[in-house]
């Protein structure tokens, strides 16, 4: 039996669906209203849904997952991410101890409204140099830190700000068109605890230039330990995003560039894809007032 819930459009309005081995049906809730609940109860009406299910995809266009949840990120919750996280900046130390410290590096990603979905584009900063996405599983979190369901995610980082000085991680991390998500949730009781297999593809002109592969399994710090340092001082009355990481970053040598496009895929949660446009001016907009100023 496969379940998976989806975001969608259809003409001007927007609504929830669930789809059960080709079959759709209708939510009466909203994403928000489903993870305010317990996890048993937004279960139960889920399955219900599920149940019955008999018609077609009601909509014509699908959304990102999600509706009022912000979207967090942790990093450095891989070997290779730590290693990567080394190689930009110069600062070993520092990501060795994020690395095996207890506190992992929890960091905001995306409100709502600026997150894509699949076939959407997601984006690269026009003012940095060396850009890579970051195929990571997303975990969709009830208000009580419950794990409701899982999807796909496509953390777009520039490499180049982040690693001219660690404090630049926000304006690296977070712009428009940075957080992809989808194509759909899986709810957590049907697709297990994982581990979940991930791949990336990149594709530039018709031709693969980046593939790899790695698994949840190699990750230093379990789903639910993520989730709990997340809630540990944060209420989340509709539920939260959190994407957990990394484990396939491209040498120095690779960049992402306008037109490429970049696939996520992982059997259980399906396959994100999405084209890779320019966001932004290549230097700062100069408001009236905005001397600069060196104390």
């Amino acid at each position: 039996m496969s379940i998976t819930i989806h975001h969608l459009r259809a003409g001007d309005t927007t609504r929830w669906a669930v789809c059960r081995d080709g079959r759709w049906g209708a939510l009466d809730r909203t994403l928000g209203d489903l993870l305010a609940l317990p996890l048993d109860e937004a279960r139960a009406v889920v399955d219900a849904a599920a149940d019955a299910a008999g018609g077609t995809m009601p909509g014509d266009t699908v959304l990102p997952p999600v509706d009022r949840q912000e979207v967090w990120a942790a990093g450095v919750t891989y070997l290779r991410s730590r290693d990567g996280r080394k190689e930009e900046s110069g600062h070993g130390a520092l990501y060795d101890h994020v690395y095996d410290s207890d506190r992992p590096e929890i960091f905001f990603k995306s409100s709502p409204w600026r997150v894509v979905g699949d076939r959407d584009a997601v984006g690269i900063r026009a003012d940095s140099g060396w850009d890579v996405p970051e195929a990571e599983v997303a975990l969709v979190l009830g208000a009580s830190g419950e794990i409701f369901g899982y999807t796909l995610a496509n953390d777009m980082s520039s490499r180049s700000i982040e690693g001219e000085n660690p404090l630049y991680l926000p304006q690296a991390k977070i712009y428009d068109r940075s957080c992809a998500l989808g194509p759909a949730i899986v709810p957590s009781w049907t697709a297990g605890p994982g581990p979940f297999p991930i791949g990336l593809r990149v594709h530039r002109a018709g031709r693969e230039i980046y593939a790899a592969t790695t698994s949840t399994a190699a990750m230093a710090r379990g789903f639910g330990e993520l989730a709990g340092w997340l809630f540990r001082a944060l209420s989340f009355p509709a539920g939260a995003v959190l994407l957990t990481g990394t484990g396939m970053v491209p040498d120095a040598g690779f960049t992402t560039r306008p037109g490429d496009t970049i696939e996520i895929t992982s059997p259980a949660l399906g396959t994100l894809t999405n084209p890779v446009v320019a966001v932004g001016a290549a230097a700062p907009r100069d408001f009236a007032g905005s001397e600069r100023r060196k104390t």
